[in-house]
Order: structure tokens, then C-alpha cells, then sequence
């Protein structure tokens, strides 16, 4: 029996890429939209906020760390800052947050110490880089003159709706649900084009090409800073695909894709889209690459 035209291999490995990044992601995704609910609807106004500092970069410190209290990766994050943000948050605070809790994630901690121990100062260099780098940013985005300018029309159009609904009579039950889709809604679709992204992109980029600039010591950061934005692998498990490359790449450049892949690569700027404008989305890039540049540079000298 004839079973008919088959897919040329380039698009099967494409759609089978894009499929495996997709189902890595949506559990975290789903994790994160219902712990954004929690927040948004089940937490009392001024629980969370009393418990803040009052000094701007003192709550950005904090909420910087907040990450080690949350086990999801980069994708649920994104939905549990919209959260922050619908509750009141400020944007350049929030961002602090979004930027850090993939790093300080206690299962990336974990899974980062079982990859590399404390060899060369990865991880050590990881989760200092990703604080400081999550708190730069949040400084830099803290000085913007208008921070809603930062967001996009439809994301500030939900925050006008959550407010109120804070005051709605409506169950929080009824209230859960509804948020539970109009997030739903807002996330998956760009879940999905950023999964499609990453299978294509991995499949069009010669990873031998990569590979073959990563083998010159003086371009290994950059070979592994566009790895990292390619390939979209979760933070909790990213650092054992790193890993094979630390025979091969420097320490530094370990650190930049482990600096890199959570914050900026095509699926996170694909959620990221949902909530901020395209040019905060290349501020990020240049911020976060620049940073990963200078980061791995300095573990290459002292390692």
C-alpha cells in the first residue's frame, strides 16, 4: 500500500522541532498563567505590595529575586508578569522580575550545579549576571519618561479591564475563569509562532556554521550567543545541552548562552511581543547581549 507523498526531511525536522519546543514550553505556560490568576484574583490588594520595600530600586531588588519562589521557566514567567503588571505593578519593575526569574529559578539552579558543579564559575557567573543584568534593565527602563508607552495598546486596554474588576461584584471563580481564557488567548498564539520560529530557524542556520566559528576562541561567545537565541531551549534543562559543548567552546561562552537562551531568544521575544513594543523588545536584545559579551569575556580571563 502506497502511503503517499512523504515531507522532504528539512520540513519534517522543522515541524518536529517546532512541535518538541511547543510541548517543552506549555506546561510552564499554563503554570504561569495560573499562578498570574492567583495574583490577579485570589491574592488581596496590598498583601504583596506591604511586604515591598519603598524605595524604587530596593522593590526591583526584590522582585528581582521573586524568581527563586516560582518554578516555571522563561514561558510561564510571561504570563505571571502581565500579572504583576495588571495588579499595579510598574512596568520597569516588573521587568526586573521577568528578566531574573529564569536565572534565579531554583530548578534552573539546580539543574545549572548538576551540569557544571561550581568548574570555571558558571554558574556562579550565571546567576550573578542574570541578577545584574535583570536589574540594569530595570534601572535603565525605570528612567523612561512614560512607562506605558513601553506597553502594547491591547496589554494596557487588559490592565484598565483587570483593575476593574477588582472592584466587579462578580465570584472569583467567574473572575478566574475569565482571566484564565483572556490569557489564554493573548499567550498561546505567540507561543506557537515563537515554537515555528525556532524549528525553522534551527533547521535554515547551519549549526556547522556555528560550530565552526565557536571553534576560534575569540568569536566562541558570539557563535554561542546566536546558538542560544536559535535553538529556544528552556532555562530548567538548558545548561545539559550546554554542556556538550564545554569541551569544545570557553567557559565564557558557556556563560553567555546560559546568560542569553532564557532571556532573548525567538520563542521569549515571541511572548514578549504580547506585552511590550518591538523597540523595548531590541533595547532587550542589545542590553542582554552586550551584558552576556562582557560577562563571558571576564570568565575567559579568569578561568
Amino acid at each position: 500500500m502506497n502511503p503517499g507523498p512523504s515531507l522532504p526531511t528539512r520540513l519534517q525536522d522543522g515541524l518536529t522541532l517546532s512541535i518538541s519546543v511547543l510541548i517543552e514550553s506549555l506546561p510552564f505556560v499554563v503554570l504561569g498563567v495560573l499562578l498570574s490568576i492567583v495574583v490577579q484574583v485570589w491574592v488581596p490588594p496590598g498583601v504583596i505590595e506591604r511586604w515591598m520595600p519603598r524605595a524604587a530600586w530596593a522593590r526591583r531588588a526584590v522582585l528581582s529575586l521573586l524568581g527563586m519562589l516560582i518554578p516555571v521557566c522563561e514561558c510561564g514567567n510571561v504570563p505571571f508578569a502581565r500579572g504583576l503588571m495588571m495588579r499595579g505593578f510598574g512596568v520597569s519593575e516588573t521587568m526586573t522580575f521577568l528578566i531574573a526569574a529564569p536565572i534565579v529559578n531554583p530548578i534552573v539552579i539546580i539543574t545549572t550545579h548538576q551540569a557544571f558543579g561550581f568548574d570555571d564559575g558558571i554558574l556562579i557567573a550565571r546567576l550573578l549576571g542574570g541578577y545584574a543584568v535583570a536589574n540594569l534593565i530595570g534601572w535603565l527602563y525605570s528612567r523612561h519618561p512614560d512607562p506605558d508607552a513601553l506597553l502594547t495598546d491591547r496589554f494596557r486596554d487588559s490592565c484598565a479591564v483587570s483593575l476593574e474588576a477588582v472592584h466587579d461584584r462578580a465570584g472569583r471563580g467567574q473572575r478566574s475563569l475569565a482571566q484564565f481564557v483572556v490569557e489564554l488567548r493573548a499567550v498561546m498564539p505567540a507561543l506557537v509562532i515563537g515554537s515555528a520560529l525556532a524549528g525553522a530557524v534551527q533547521v535554515l542556520v547551519p549549526r556547522d556554521a556555528l560550530l565552526a566559528i565557536g571553534s576560534n576562541p575569540a568569536l566562541s561567545i558570539i557563535a554561542m550567543i546566536a546558538l542560544a537565541m536559535i535553538v529556544s531551549i528552556c532555562s530548567n534543562v538548558d545548561a545539559f545541552f550546554a554542556l556538550s559543548f564545554a569541551s569544545t567552546f570557553t567557559p565564557g561562552s558557556i556563560v553567555a548562552f546560559l546568560l542569553v537562551g532564557p532571556l532573548v531568544d525567538v520563542k521569549m521575544l515571541a511572548l514578549l511581543r504580547t506585552t511590550f513594543r518591538t523597540r523595548v523588545l531590541a533595547g532587550l536584545v542589545v542590553i542582554v547581549v552586550l551584558f552576556a559579551i562582557a560577562v563571558g569575556s571576564v570568565v575567559n580571563l579568569l578561568a
